[in-house]
């Protein structure tokens, strides 16, 4: 259930409807705006008398949430949520592009790689450390190096560092020495990791899962923000569909989609989706174009001997040439890149 405060309405007020549904057992979220503000209750509201709230001379309105994800609704935060992470804003005006190799796989690789993307544009590398892949016998990641490897870029640089957590033992970890920690799609509904993600404040990534549903990609995220870490950020990176064609099928629709339902900031994976590079381009301008928040992209100097999809990996030269394009795009759009 939402109460929405009239403009003006006072302390006094707000604190007696406070008191009131804490007294019966309800969370309060409160999000203050420019001119209202707006209280999200958080309980099973379907016992509450929402006109005894309507009467009220400070309240414009009282609405029911029919979803069942309440902090990640826009209904409790009409306003986009900006997201930073080591003091670069995710969502709102400006897009965000995070860019680099599918697999960390030695110092002067990712370092190398680095300074091309910064050099072409991106505001954060990603890089993964820990990999989670399908076939047991795949290259698994340099682990703790990896980590190690990813700071020696970030000092190089300046870029904040995007990585993969596996499992929650290593969290203390990676909140010490990593700005953006991505949960990756396998572990999308990995409830006890979310739980325990939600205990600390840096920011998280959340891919969604192969085969999730909007929904429940949102109700992820709030597994996340329910124990205090709003500082959520959604990631389409392509959902498996029949189609065999393409490594899985970007939903673009999802964006617009969680738009509407989430005021938490969504960017989009292309690479991931397509599993080839030449079609990264232009999924990348299709996600500017409809709205996305920002990409990651990956980019391997050598591609063809990448230790992990190197296929989908632009080489530094067209991601350079790829941001100039989307910079265009996002002026049409009336947003900066």
């Amino acid at each position: 259930m939402v109460i929405v405060f009239k403009p003006g309405a006072s302390l006094e007020s707000k604190n007696k409807i406070r008191a009131n549904l804490e007294a019966s057992g309800f969370q309060i979220n409160e999000i203050n705006g420019v001119n209202m503000t707006i209280f999200g209750i958080i309980g099973d509201t379907s016992v509450l008398d929402i006109n005894q709230y309507r009467v009220d001379d400070s309240v414009e309105k009282v609405m029911r949430v029919q979803e069942p994800f309440k902090r990640a609704n826009r209904m409790f935060h009409p306003e986009d949520s900006i997201v930073k992470v080591a003091g670069v804003p995710v969502g709102g005006n400006k897009l965000q592009v995070i860019a680099g190799p599918c697999s960390v796989e030695s110092e002067e690789q990712v370092c190398q790689i680095a300074a091309a993307v910064k050099i072409g544009g991106a505001s954060m590398l990603r890089g993964g450390a820990f990999k989670p892949r399908t076939s047991p016998y795949s290259f698994q990641g340099l682990k703790e190096l990896g980590l190690d490897y990813l700071k020696a870029a970030r000092e190089a640089t300046g870029l904040p560092i995007v990585t993969e957590i596996m499992s929650a033992d290593m969290i203390e970890r990676y909140v010490e020495d990593v700005d953006l920690i991505q949960v990756g799609a396998r572990n999308m509904q990995n409830f006890s990791l979310l739980k325990e993600l939600g205990k600390i404040r840096k920011p998280i990534l959340l891919k969604r899962g192969l085969s999730a549903t909007i929904e429940e990609w949102i109700m992820s995220a709030e597994y996340i923000m329910a124990g205090g870490n709003e500082n959520v950020i959604l990631c389409e990176r392509g959902i498996r569909t029949f189609e065999q064609y393409t490594r899985n099928t970007l939903d673009l629709s999802a964006i617009p989609a969680v738009k509407k339902l989430s005021h938490l900031p969504v960017i989009v994976d292309p690479s991931h989706a397509a599993g080839m590079w030449w079609m990264v381009e232009p999924l990348a301008k299709a996600a500017v174009a409809v709205g996305a928040d920002g990409l990651i992209i990956e980019v391997h100097n050598n591609p063809e001997c990448a230790l992990c999809d190197g296929a989908q990996s632009l080489k530094p030269e067209r991601f350079a040439r790829l941001m100039g394009e989307l910079k265009g795009i996002a002026r049409i759009i009336g947003r900066d890149l």
